[in-house]
């Protein structure tokens, strides 16, 4: 089978057969390093059969995120046994509490703006990252930042808290979003598999309502204004393909009760029964209809909508929609 992925999972395999003959010379062999060197020999030797990465069970494809957190997993989460089942559940769990202490606030306090997000994985974890952050001296700057690492599950939610701590280190001497997520790209090459990347849209915010936004290869943010939805282009690639990319930025200035709205392809690409796409012209048109709506009623009334949309057809990817309205004049 021609595994995404397959050979930097040789390559680790090859490294913890090494350790595993290393910790073996020096405690003299167990049985347990030894039963570990021939679950190691016996993975290698599926991929050289093309068996890897199949159940050993059904014959289906096993879940690439089961196979990055264990390469020696030889069954797919529909036939683990009982005990792997309670394990895996526990992990879950566990993952899903991290995950949700990584998120920021709500309704955080923040200088000149109000702000609100709604975050949905399509399990127990995702790989969408949200994040609001203040920075500067006078930590009067914003970084609102909003992004989707490729996969599902917990590898993806993995690489997300990697991204989350990636920005949250960078952010602290005050970037431009250009240099932030510059940075962060090369980090993220250097940190994630071949095959992982990330899309990011990283803003910078000021309380005089300036804002400069650089976008790698995620979805058009909507700057709501006018009674219309704006469309503000990409301005990059996603972040971990290349350690070299250079990235533009666009700045803009928001008016009193103006609102920016960020969503990951999880909402647009969400579909109903008949396989029809939700799609981000059906988003604007919700959203425009209700400029007047603080950030949090605005964000429920675009759920809303795409609940209404999907008419109890299941969501098929991790979902988040971030809401940041500059604070009209009292």
């Amino acid at each position: 089978m021609a595994l995404l992925g397959e050979a930097d999972l040789r390559d680790e395999l090859r490294d913890r057969r090494r350790r595993l003959e290393t910790a073996m010379t020096g405690a003299g062999g167990t049985a347990s390093l030894t039963r570990l060197l021939d679950e190691v020999d016996a993975a290698l030797a599926r991929m050289d059969t093309g068996t890897y990465g199949v159940c050993e069970t059904c014959r289906d494809p096993i879940e690439i995120e089961r196979l990055l957190s264990d390469p020696l997993t030889r069954t797919c989460t529909d036939h683990l046994t009982p005990e792997e089942h309670r394990a895996l559940e526990e992990d879950l769990a566990l993952a899903s509490r991290v995950q949700s202490e990584l998120l920021p606030k709500r309704e955080p306090a923040l200088p000149g703006w109000e702000s609100f997000y709604h975050y949905e994985p399509a399990r127990s974890v995702g790989g969408d990252y949200c994040d609001l952050v203040t920075a500067g001296p006078d930590g009067d700057a914003l970084y609102f930042l909003l992004g989707d690492v490729a996969g599902k599950g917990m590898a993806a939610s993995i690489l997300m808290a990697a991204l989350r701590a990636i920005v949250r280190t960078l952010v602290d001497a005050g970037p431009s979003p250009v240099a932030l997520v510059a940075r962060a790209n090369r980090l993220f090459c250097e940190t994630a598999l071949p095959q992982h990347f990330a899309t990011l849209v990283c803003g910078k915010a000021a309380p005089s309502g300036e804002i400069e936004i650089c976008n790698a290869g995620h979805c058009q943010p909507l700057l709501l204004r006018n009674g219309g939805a704006e469309r503000i282009e990409s301005t990059g690639l996603p972040i971990g393909l290349f350690t070299s990319v250079e990235y533009g930025a666009r700045k803009l200035a928001m008016a009193p009760g103006e609102t920016l709205v960020l969503y990951s392809d999880g909402v647009i690409e969400s579909q109903n029964q008949a396989g029809k796409e939700y799609g981000v012209d059906r988003l604007a048109a919700a959203l425009a209809r209700r400029p007047a709506l603080r950030p949090k009623e605005l964000v429920m009334a675009g759920l809303e909508d795409l609940v209404r949309f999907r008419a109890g057809a299941p969501a098929g990817d991790d979902l988040t929609l971030l809401a940041l309205r500059r604070a009209p004049r009292t």
